[in-house]
C-alpha cells in the first residue's frame, strides 16, 4: 500500500511539475483556442471533464458528508493533481473497504 501511495504521490508531483512547465513556457491562449475549436481538442476537454465527474461521484459515495464538497469542488480547477492528493489520503481506507490485502 505504501508503494502504491508513493507512486501516486510521485505521479501527482510530476504532473504538477509538467503543469508549471506548461504555464511558464507555453502559449495558453493558442492552446485554449485549439482545445475549443479543434474536434480533438473538444474531445479531450469532454474526456477530461467526464473523468472529473466520475471521480467526483466516487468521492461523493466514499466521503458521504460535507467533506465530499471539500474534495469535489476544487477538481475542475486543480484537476488530477488534486485527485492524486485525495487518493494518497484515502487509499488505505479504500483498500480496507474493498477488502484488498495490504502489500
Amino acid at each position: 500500500m505504501t508503494l502504491l501511495r508513493g507512486l501516486i504521490a510521485f505521479i501527482g508531483i510530476l504532473f504538477a511539475g509538467i503543469i508549471y512547465w506548461s504555464i511558464t513556457s507555453g502559449d495558453f491562449s493558442a492552446a485554449a483556442h485549439w482545445l475549443t475549436t479543434d474536434p480533438w481538442g473538444i474531445t479531450t476537454l469532454f474526456d477530461l471533464y467526464f473523468g472529473f465527474l466520475l471521480i467526483a461521484i466516487v468521492i461523493f459515495l466514499f466521503e458521504r458528508n460535507w467533506r465530499a464538497a471539500f474534495w469535489i469542488i476544487p477538481i475542475p480547477f486543480l484537476g488530477n493533481v488534486w485527485v492524486c492528493i485525495w487518493f494518497c489520503y484515502r487509499l488505505p481506507e479504500m483498500a480496507r473497504r474493498l477488502g484488498a490485502k495490504p502489500a
